[in-house]
């Protein structure tokens, strides 16, 4: 039984920073695999922020390029989501997700909503 908890969340001032961390459970990284960040923020679309794939191939919504950073610690079975220069717009809750056996690109991936296991979310809330 996979489970995903998120954690890092919280409140900044906008061009501050916040690292996000989900931590899986109950699954094998020997699988293929691809993992990411989707966003919501109030009254708007599930949006995808992030992707990564087992060989370290990563995608970005565009508005996030730059400022965002997606990674991997296999070791410590945690996805992270670092988040610099933060600005109002990305206030938002945002969940991690992933897919195993999955063989597809991290793009293809982070357009899509419709995954196998996702997390409980965690807010950010950025003040200008």
């Amino acid at each position: 039984h996979v489970q995903l908890v998120e954690s890092g969340g919280g409140s900044v001032q906008a061009g501050g920073s916040l690292r996000l961390s989900c931590t899986a459970s109950g699954y094998t990284y020997t699988s293929t695999y691809c993992m990411g960040w989707f966003r919501q923020a109030p009254g708007k679309k599930l949006e995808g922020v992030a992707a990564i794939t087992i060989d370290g191939g990563t995608s970005y919504t565009d508005s996030v390029k730059g400022r965002f950073t997606v990674s991997i610690d296999k070791a410590k079975n945690t996805l992270y989501l670092q988040m610099n220069s933060l600005e109002p717009a990305d206030t938002a809750m945002y969940y991690c997700a992933a897919d195993f056996f999955y063989f597809g690109g991290s793009w293809g991936w982070l357009v899509g909503d419709d995954h196998n296991y996702w997390g409980q979310g965690t807010r950010v809330t950025v003040s200008s």
